[in-house]
């Protein structure tokens, strides 16, 4: 698993942790029960504090995305479709609404957005 941190980020180093990984699973690269690595190993292989990889640990086993076995270590958590397209839909919102903020920030019509999102979706096909 690579994970790539930016100093130049504004999100903090166990949010950008957290982020990688659930795309990760989101993505189909991680699969339920697939291991990750021990939170003092990726403390090391990041060269960052084994607070903050904690702080992404925990913050992932809340939400669902993995599970801790002790003395066992970390896993991805068995997900249901359904919570997995929730997931997704809510990260889709999250970056329509930035688009919509933007539009409205240039002053573009309504029907231009909508022209250029259906634009953009018939280039994916």
């Amino acid at each position: 698993m690579i994970i790539k941190l930016s100093n130049a980020s504004d999100k903090p180093i166990y949010e950008q942790i957290t982020q990688q990984i659930k795309q990760s699973i989101l993505s189909g690269k991680l699969i339920a029960g697939d291991p990750l690595p021990s939170i003092r190993s990726l403390a090391k292989d990041l060269k960052i504090s084994v607070m903050t990889t904690k702080r992404a640990y925990a913050d992932l086993e809340r939400d669902g995305f993995i599970e801790t076995v002790a003395g066992k270590g970390s896993f991805v958590a068995e997900r249901n479709q359904d919570f997995l397209r929730e997931e997704l839909l809510r990260q889709v919102e999250e970056h329509l609404q930035k688009a919509v903020q933007l539009a409205k920030t240039a002053d573009l019509p309504p029907k231009e957005v909508l022209d250029l999102l259906s634009l953009l979706l018939e280039e994916e096909v």
